[in-house]
């Protein structure tokens, strides 16, 4: 055989047109290298052996007839003989491989990579084949590769025993099974300089969220060691976010940093002359530390968007992309091995919502109110305390007397959540919203009537009462395109507090975040009483050890509590960009911090804590107002490092208008000053003296929210908290009706903005006609009821039109 440009390429001769003569990869790697090397992607120089060389090298051989003899017809089924029959197929095609100008051309060609990067360079040898990469088959992990592999000789071995892997027993079955002809699959190898991740780190870029298909984000994946740990699910790599449009704007900050397990380490086995691979523990030193700074992030984040650019130019229409990275160990240099296009997150129709429907009956165990408008069913698990937690399994039915916030990373797991006790704004129910899980709450009786191990079926889709079935009931799920739904002029935004819902949510045709709530983000992702990072000398030495162990990889405590509370907040804001995401700060009450790790040592015991010391009233006090600091910080930091300029900060719980100038005070001591780079300062309108003052009010803020809740609890001086009252609670009460008019019609007399962010117009769609009849300026719900909520609006607005 004779060889030629068709026989052997550099990846500078090489672009995307030529997959049919290169494989996938190979064909990525050129355009990789020829197209961007110049915008400043590193990828490691390289040159590979075509399908021509394959075929010709068969041909030359005469191989053909008797692979057909093998081949043809064999059954798959049988392993022996399909081991037996590969194993022959293998041989033919090595020993047809073993051509002297191959092997010439294979020589000369390492010599220049020899001359480009020194002498006995070390290459990975990597198969590539020409059915790669395809939408309907992928090909992944069907073919060999060997790394570390160094001179001629040894590197022409490599690529002959690549080229006999396209008859593995895998890739023959694979072939078999996709309806691929085994004698129309080509096989082409890259031979490219070895990037020595094994003794650094690498993982992969994906340029958009996986899980939602939401696309303004970089989501980078990282691990110790060689990647193949990540591709193969074998330990929990580091998580990067990187916002695109802010990054377009020149901010440089990461969004959010999630550390991963990282519990193996993927190396070269230097027993086997380094050319294996083997998994070793990765030390605790490691994997308490995140694989990529800060500026590395970054790099990669840029990278990335330029090669998604460029891919997305040649498509004509955007095209996310799925890419490999390495970091060598001996240049520090990050470099890209892979990209192609992702396939999976990129083709959901994101606009795509669901309903649910039960498709037959059962008999009832237990009514209580509904939460969301799902349908969950699956084995019950009666959760009596934390205790009983660890018996609890994914996509079980939690039941139990209540929950709170220690319960939430199992809550994440359920299919369903049934409680004894709650309201509509219990513990259970607002996590259960942002979950997007099906709960039933005041049931009464559940964990008396429901036992561990039944099969029950949780329905919310009958309104305001959920009802818990006996064993499973079939149901139907519809799916409306929230693309074609008609809009309400009056805008409709969303609450949400849960950061790991952001993307997802952004995706609902809402107007922004109403409300988004940064208790959860303190409670779960924190943990920790901000005054026990503020002061953590205050405490006793077993809570000091928890929070050094917690906090170990920041510079301090609390540029802990500000990075972890900037990053959850900042996902929200970025999620929604540019929409308005206003956020309330913090808003527990004492009984609730108390519960946080040095928590006790910082707060008092009150007999009340609902309208005792929250809210406005700690922000300027002695007893909190260093870790008020912490939150401010957090907030200066996603405004301004983080560049989310969408991001609107309430106060809540706001007593009198000398407690509201205290504040103020306070937070442009801290960085938010009011006006500043735009920044708007919402409050919450949520007691009467709100209402009843809201013209000295309006002179303080930018606008409201009211929050029917609390203003519905001090209305009617119900505790909301209490089953035994709970029956009086309701934001149809005429007092209340008034109460919402008088704060809407001062809010608009000053020109102010107001909104409100409980679930009242969700719940009763009186109240939202009555709210659109007064000229409110938004509605917030949750996630589950915005489509309900929107179209009650519309509605309503067009009865206004026609009243007019």
């Amino acid at each position: 055989m004779t060889v030629s440009s068709d026989t052997l390429r550099w990846f500078d001769a090489i672009r995307l047109e030529d997959l049919p003569l290169v494989g996938g990869k190979n064909a990525s790697l050129g355009e990789l290298y020829q197209a961007l090397s110049a915008q400043g992607i590193l990828v490691p120089n390289g040159f590979v052996l075509t399908a021509r060389a394959y075929d010709d090298a068969l041909r030359d051989a005469g191989a053909w007839p008797a692979l057909h003899a093998l081949l043809d017809g064999l059954d798959t089924t049988d392993i022996a003989l399909l081991a037996q029959r590969a194993a022959q197929a293998r041989q033919i095609v090595y020993a047809a491989t073993d051509s002297a100008p191959l092997r010439e051309a294979v020589a000369g060609a390492y010599r220049r990579l020899e001359a480009q990067y020194g002498a006995g360079v070390p290459v990975a040898v990597r198969s590539s084949a020409t059915a790669e990469d395809l939408p309907a088959a992928s090909f992944a992990g069907q073919h060999d590769s060997f790394l570390n592999i160094g001179g001629a000789e040894a590197v022409f071995d490599a690529c002959r025993h690549c080229f006999a892997s396209l008859f593995t027993d895998r890739a023959i079955v694979y072939r078999a099974n996709n309806g691929f002809d085994h004698f129309k699959t080509g096989l082409s190898v890259g031979v490219m300089k070895l990037v020595r991740a094994d003794r650094a780190a690498s993982g992969v870029v994906f340029t958009l969220d996986t899980e939602s298909g939401f696309r303004d984000v970089v989501l980078i994946t990282g691990t110790w060691g060689l990647g193949e740990n990540i591709v193969q699910g074998t330990i929990d790599p580091d998580e990067f976010y990187v916002h695109k449009p802010s990054f377009r704007q020149g901010h440089r900050a990461v969004l959010r940093h999630v550390l991963g397990g990282k519990q193996l380490t993927m190396g070269l086995a230097p027993d086997e002359g380094g050319t294996a691979t083997r998994n070793v523990p990765t030390p605790e030193a490691l994997r308490a530390r995140y694989c990529l700074e800060d500026d590395e992030i970054l790099h990669l984040a840029g990278q990335a968007m330029l090669i998604e650019a460029h891919y997305s130019e040649r498509a004509g229409h955007p095209v996310p992309m799925d890419i490999e990275w390495a970091k060598d160990a001996d240049d520090g240099r990050l470099y890209i091995v892979q990209a192609r296009p992702e396939t999976v997150a990129a083709r959901k129709n994101v606009a795509m919502l669901e309903s649910y429907a039960l498709k037959g009956s059962g008999r009832v165990l237990a009514r209580g109110r509904a939460v969301g408008e799902k349908i969950g069913s699956g084995v019950a698990r009666i959760v009596a305390s934390r205790d009983d937690l660890k018996f609890f399994r994914p996509g079980e039915v939690l039941v139990a007397p209540s929950t709170n916030p220690d319960w939430e990373a199992v809550m994440k797991t359920a299919s369903a959540i049934v409680t004894d006790h709650g309201g509509r704004t219990c513990h259970a129910a607002i996590i259960a919203r942002e979950l997007g899980v099906p709960a039933v709450v005041g049931t009464d009786a559940a964990t008396r009537v429901l036992r561990s191990g039944q099969a029950v079926t949780v329905s919310c889709a009958g309104g305001e009462s959920g009802t818990v079935y006996d064993g499973a009931i079939p149901f139907a799920v519809s799916r409306v395109d929230a693309g074609l739904l008609p809009r309400p002029r009056t805008p409709v935004m969303v609450n949400l507090g849960n950061p790991d819902l952001a993307f997802r949510t952004a995706l609902m045709p809402c107007a922004g975040v109403g409300l988004a709530r940064m208790e959860f983000i303190i409670s779960e992702a924190i943990g920790i009483h901000p005054m026990a990072l503020a002061h953590p000398e205050r405490l006793p030495p077993e809570d000091r050890a928890r929070i050094a162990a917690r906090t170990a990889a920041s510079p301090s405590p609390g540029d802990y509590f500000v990075r972890t509370l900037a990053e959850g907040v900042g996902t929200i804001a970025a999620a929604f960009y540019p929409r308005p995401v206003i956020v309330r700060l913090s808003d527990f009450k004492t009984n609730e911090y108390a519960a946080l790790i040095g928590g006790q040592v910082f707060e008092p015991t009150e007999a009340n804590p609902m309208i005792g010391f929250r809210g406005a009233a700690r922000y300027a006090h002695p007893a909190y107002a260093d870790g008020f600091a912490l939150e401010c910080a957090a907030l200066a930091r996603v405004r301004g490092a983080m560049g989310l300029t969408n991001l609107i900060v309430m106060v809540p719980f706001c007593r009198r208008v000398e407690e509201a100038e205290r504040v103020l005070a306070a937070m442009r001591e801290h960085g938010l000053a009011r006006g500043r780079d735009g920044l708007k300062i919402y409050m919450m309108c949520e007691i009467p003296n709100n209402v009843i003052q809201i013209d000295s009010f309006a002179a303080e803020f930018d606008g409201f929210s009211i929050g029917s809740n609390d203003l519905t609890q001090l209305t009617l001086g119900v505790d909301r908290d209490s089953d035994l009252v709970a029956f009086d609670f309701d934001e149809r009460d005429p007092g209340m009706l008034e109460m919402l008019r008088l704060a809407v019609t001062g809010a608009r007399r000053n020109g102010r903005k107001i909104g409100i962010c409980g679930e009242a117009p969700a719940n009763y769609p009186e109240i939202a006609r009555y709210l659109v009849a007064i000229g409110i300026d938004s509605l917030s719900v949750n996630p589950s009821s915005l489509l309900r909520t929107m179209e009650i609006v519309r509605q309503a607005e067009e009865n206004e039109s026609r009243a007019a």
